[in-house]
């Protein structure tokens, strides 16, 4: 028997608490991003493309590789290369915290982690609410999507596809040698 609103619910695992995520017919997935702090700021990823939220574990370092690239997680038996946005972005690094998490991202294929400070919400930002990213010179590779706004919060929202675009590759041919030894 099905119902008007059809709802589907997703379950996502932060360290011990398990964060349930309730979609239904009025939501677009396409307005949903996932907010995460870096230092005094808030980005925002979207969330179809978020597979899961871990706590911070031991990353284990791969030689020559970018040095934002922190190494690679075990992660249920997939090994998962891990980027550290802060390094990234050209942020002063910080201590861990246990507030410290990676998000799962599933790009093209591709798994990758990125290492944020720690993850806030969930935020529906229709596309009306979004506006460009200011243009300084150059958009920081066009890593900024736009800028977006939900009441009286701003969000600086990732394209994460240019995030990781140009290491895609490298990374494939990292990963598939690392697991051949």
């Amino acid at each position: 028997m099905q119902n008007d609103t059809q709802q589907e619910t997703t379950q996502r695992k932060v360290d011990d608490d398990e964060v349930n995520l309730v979609f239904n017919d009025e939501n677009d997935i396409n307005d949903m991003y996932l907010t995460f702090g870096l230092g005094a700021e808030e980005y925002g990823i979207g969330i179809n493309f978020v597979t899961e939220i871990v706590g911070m574990q031991r990353v284990m370092e791969v030689p020559d590789v970018p040095t934002f690239i922190k190494g690679v997680i075990n992660l249920r038996g997939k090994v998962i290369p891990v980027m550290d946005v802060r390094k990234r972005f050209n942020m002063p690094e910080e201590v861990y915290s246990e507030r410290t998490v990676i998000i799962v991202l599933d790009i093209n294929g591709v798994l990758i982690g990125l290492i944020v400070d720690n993850v806030s919400e969930v935020m529906e930002i229709p596309e009306s609410q979004i506006d460009q990213p200011p243009q300084f010179g150059t958009n920081r590779e066009g890593v900024i999507r736009g800028l977006g706004k939900q009441g009286s919060k701003v969000a600086i929202l990732l394209d994460a596809q240019c995030l990781i675009s140009e290491h895609i590759i490298d990374l494939k041919q990292t990963l598939s040698a690392f697991k051949s030894e």
